[in-house]
């Protein structure tokens, strides 16, 4: 996951990514093509490494219109956050490291009429009070397609981890080099007959630290 945050927004451990309120403050909606251009721009700018073009995000939500969302106060842009929408096929090949995040085969996304069976943030910037955005885009993913994903993620650098810590997200035993896991609330079984995450992946082998390049 690409993730830039700037401004002075934290979240404590009891802002799990489901619990996260809703604000007024911050609209959070799937981007429009009118704004591709300057959501581009912006995370060229904030996030290195990220080399994505107008073009090219424009053929990514033209396969999925709900794929971006921009968060915004008023007319100004303050943020983005991207997300691959898995089926089965994709969140084994993502667990197994089998597939390039970075240019994702679209036999590995979910049809836009097709429930996902994993969500994978791709990439999120948001800028100052952006990040209270947060909260609309997860109520907006508790939606019927969405409901029964979990989140998955790569953090970039050891303030994206300690982010994604503060939303609930745990690292995961994976094929998947640093792969950061949220289980849904009401995904989650009760503590004493909970498997290990190792039996319910299959993966065994090597650590997070292990898989690391």
């Amino acid at each position: 996951m690409q993730k830039q945050q700037r401004g002075s927004t934290e979240f404590s451990d009891r802002h799990q990514l489901d619990a996260l309120p809703r604000t007024h403050l911050i609209t959070a909606q799937a981007v429009t093509p009118e704004r591709l251009g300057e959501l581009a721009s912006l995370a060229r700018r904030e996030i290195p490494g990220v080399r994505a073009s107008e073009h090219e995000l424009a053929e990514f939500l033209r396969y999925d219109p709900e794929s971006i969302f921009v968060l915004c106060h008023g007319s100004r842009l303050l943020g983005g956050v991207a997300f691959l929408y898995l089926n089965s096929a994709g969140l084994d090949a993502l667990l197994l490291d089998d597939f390039n995040l970075n240019d994702p085969p679209r036999r590995y996304l979910a049809r836009p009429d097709e429930e996902a069976s994993a969500i994978y943030v791709w990439a999120l910037v948001a800028q100052g009070r952006g990040a209270i955005g947060l909260g609309n885009v997860a109520e907006a993913l508790r939606g019927p397609r969405y409901r029964a994903a979990d989140y998955y993620a790569q953090p970039s650098s050891s303030e994206g981890r300690a982010f994604l810590g503060a939303l609930g997200f745990t690292p995961l035993a994976s094929f998947q080099p640093d792969l950061w896991w949220y289980q849904r609330p009401w995904n989650r079984l009760p503590e004493m007959i909970a498997p290990p995450i190792q039996s319910t992946t299959n993966l065994v082998k090597g650590s997070l630290a292990d898989a690391r390049h």
